[in-house]
């Protein structure tokens, strides 16, 4: 009971981050159709969505799969590292979208992992796994790029190709990658020792 608990509070966090963020860009759009699409352009949104549908799925008794979770777990962490290290203070924000960057790049990412350490079923992971988790960011960059040379505006400065250049971009990329699947390695390596333990 308590695991569902904490799960429906992560789940409620992300979904109002994503909430207060929509209304947010609403204000600047006008448009329904247009805030999702633009959105849709960010990782931190996408990511935020799939801990909601998986936190809520979790609080209303269902059991996705552990390693499901922990590449969940992986994405939201990468949301709040590339936040922290590239993104923070970029802007400045405040109200409505003050309060969604709150939520959305610092709160889910701390709680997510909170959340794993303390109920989430242990000796699960696998060594190959982190490769898997890997998929939804490497999916995410051909998206983002794509979406940033058809309009013109790229969701994030590390992979603007219009004002760094493709090289750089991809280097950024495979930097990323590494440190993902590396923290992917050391997640697998944590849960069988805690698993060991426990």
């Amino acid at each position: 009971m308590m695991a569902r608990m904490a799960a429906a509070i992560v789940a409620l966090v992300a979904l109002a981050g994503l909430v207060v963020q929509f209304a947010a860009t609403l204000d600047q759009t006008g448009s329904v159709a247009g805030t999702l699409w633009t959105l849709l352009r960010y990782f931190t949104v996408l990511t935020n969505l799939l801990v909601a549908l998986a936190f809520g799925w979790l609080a209303i008794g269902g059991r996705p799969h552990p390693r499901r979770l922990a590449g969940v777990m992986l994405a939201i962490l990468l949301v709040g590292i590339i936040y922290g290290l590239l993104l923070r203070g970029l802007l400045t924000l405040s109200g409505g979208a003050l309060l969604a960057d709150t939520l959305l790049h610092k709160v889910t990412p701390v709680l997510v992992p909170l959340w794993w350490i303390a109920f989430a079923v242990r000796g699960q992971l696998r060594w190959r796994d982190p490769w898997g988790w890997a998929l939804f960011p490497a999916l995410y960059l051909p998206y983002a790029l794509l979406r940033g040379m058809a309009e013109g505006r790229y969701a994030y400065p590390f992979i603007d190709v219009a004002k760094i250049g493709i090289g750089t971009v991809l280097v950024n990329a495979v930097l990323i990658a590494m440190g993902f699947v590396a923290a992917g390695h050391a997640l697998v390596w944590i849960d069988r020792r805690m698993a060991r333990s426990g």
